[in-house]
């Protein structure tokens, strides 16, 4: 068996911990401590995430969508497949080594989606963009941490309480969606969803997207 190999390092801003770029092969993970956070192996939840919120807005005819987290990529390059030519798409990536590792050892993984006139990647906390703008998004996916158990970054918990919650609201433009995906469900991050005003459907997902792999959690909250 190909051994794995460690790529590279990167610090998390505002945080202690150290996120670790391994490679195996074609086979690349990002991991912090003994927690794996992603695999290019496994994408569906993730794709998911991108799929049932352009569903939700596929009337818009210029949609304006903003993705929390690059990643690998996975939401970004489904979004860019379901989401028609006129749409217009934010990533925002907390860890400038991660942007690095896309256009770097994990291109191929990527192809040119970073290249995609629709795509307009920035190096910033997407808490600090979501609270920017009112009424600025038809779409906003969090594929943040771990979900709304923060594991890598304490200060990513503002993204998931009251307050944060109410800011990405304010952020929707009426009929928006902000979409959530989480390693596991959370009843009171529900609760949290329906008492600022949001219409709730939570859907569970596998992580392979053949039903398959590790169950995820995605909740589908709408503005009224």
């Amino acid at each position: 068996m190909i051994p794995w190999e460690k790529i590279d390092t990167a610090k998390i801003p505002g945080s202690d911990e150290e996120l670790r770029l391994m490679r195996r092969g074609k086979e690349f993970s990002i991991k912090l401590g003994t927690n794996e956070l992603m695999n290019n192996r496994l994408s569906g939840s993730e794709a998911a995430l991108a799929t049932l919120a352009a569903k939700q807005i596929e009337k818009v005819a210029k949609p304006v969508v903003l993705v929390g987290g690059l990643g690998m990529g996975f939401t970004l390059r489904a979004a860019l497949a379901v989401l028609g030519p006129k749409a217009k798409i934010v990533v925002s990536e907390l860890v400038p080594a991660v942007v690095s590792w896309a256009k770097g050892p994990m291109a191929e993984v990527f192809g040119d989606s970073l290249d995609d006139p629709r795509v307009d990647i920035r190096e910033i906390d997407v808490g600090e963009i979501i609270r920017a703008k009112s009424a600025a998004y038809d779409a906003i996916l969090l594929d943040v941490d771990n979900g709304p158990e923060g594991l890598t970054r304490r200060g990513n918990d503002a993204l998931y309480n009251a307050s944060g919650l109410t800011a990405a609201k304010t952020a929707l433009r009426p009929g928006g969606v902000l979409a959530v995906w989480s390693s596991g469900p959370n009843p009171a991050f529900t609760k949290r969803l329906k008492r600022v005003g949001l219409d709730v459907n939570e859907v569970a997902v596998r992580a392979t997207g053949r039903g398959g792999g590790a169950r995820h959690v995605i909740w589908i909250a709408r503005k009224s």
